[in-house]
């Protein structure tokens, strides 16, 4: 049923064809709201600064592959800001759930409607997804505690950001360019989401590192992304559901600053997931490669001159 033999291509929405100017286009609106972000957090008070803040990272890092939980550690400790504490943490993730759900709501949709028909495409694409997300979701269930406390180190960070960033740049530069999103069998979800639960450490990246086994498996760039995404969304509603639950009942917890998390975090994703389906389709992961390496060398430079410490 979910075996590697050919089957009709899923039914997933594609974009048509845009001109060649309009490559410009989606940079430049994500680039203009993004800085209008900015500014208009740059007037608020310090609570809003901060989870507006966050809310950019998680946005950008959940869909980039540089590691959003590398960048929600690495964010306070380079400004010196306080743990911002479960309540973000939730915010965020709710806030990257959104993004996911609003960008590939139709598919998603396509997928739940026909998931009691496995040998429809759309069918055969929902149970892949599912399956795929089982080896994350068990780690995130057994370890998510286990990883907030003994993998927060920065030095330790630094060198995650640069082990991944170099096995992202093999695994692209090597990896073929042979198979589309309808070619991805139950062999490549099961590799996939079992490299998936290693995003617990940070620095490693969730779409970083399933792009990267989906590439060395030689699924080409923009699918490999698209796969990656639509494999995510069960983790990220479960890491929502999973971390709103210690909030039920809670006093004060939906606040201003919480909401503006939320929307920094929904908005910003959105964008990053645009781009990112955009870019791969003509260029590949070493712009990124680059980025987490000169990241790790900050961190260990700050270290090193005594700005900060471990």
């Amino acid at each position: 049923m979910l075996n590697q033999q050919s089957s009709p291509t899923p039914t997933i929405a594609r974009p048509a064809a845009a001109p060649a100017s309009s490559g410009f286009r989606l940079p430049v609106i994500a680039l203009a709201v993004l800085a209008l972000i900015i500014a208009f957090a740059a007037l608020l008070p310090f609570e809003y600064r901060v989870a507006v803040t966050l809310g950019i990272v998680q946005g950008l890092g959940e869909f980039l592959p540089i590691s959003s939980s590398a960048h929600l550690i690495l964010t306070p400790w380079f400004l010196g800001w306080p743990d911002p504490g479960l309540t973000f943490d939730v915010a965020l993730h709710v806030g990257t759930l959104f993004a996911v759900v609003a960008y590939f709501w139709r598919d998603l949709l396509k997928m739940v409607l026909a998931a009691p028909r496995p040998r429809t495409p759309d069918g055969r694409l929902a149970w892949l997804l599912l399956l795929g997300a089982i080896p994350g979701g068990i780690a995130g269930v057994l370890l998510d505690d286990l990883a907030e406390q003994a993998f927060r180190n920065p030095l330790l960070i630094a060198g995650t950001l640069s082990l991944m960033g170099l096995g992202l740049y093999f695994a692209d530069r090597h990896g073929a360019n042979t198979r589309g999103e309808h070619d991805i069998g139950l062999v490549d979800a099961l590799a996939i989401g079992t490299a998936q639960a290693l995003a617990i450490v940070p620095g490693v990246s969730r779409s970083g590192i399933t792009i990267a086994v989906a590439r060395w498996r030689g699924i080409e760039r923009a699918a490999a992304a698209r796969f990656s995404f639509l494999l995510g969304t069960p983790l990220i509603v479960g890491a929502a559901v999973f971390k709103l639950r210690h909030l039920i009942g809670e006093p004060g917890v939906f606040t201003g600053p919480f909401v503006a998390g939320i929307v920094a975090a929904a908005v910003v994703g959105m964008l990053s997931i645009a781009f990112v389906l955009r870019y791969l389709k003509n260029a590949g992961l070493g712009v990124f490669v680059v980025y987490r390496l000169l990241l790790a060398a900050l961190v260990v430079s700050t270290i090193l001159l005594g700005l900060r410490g471990i």
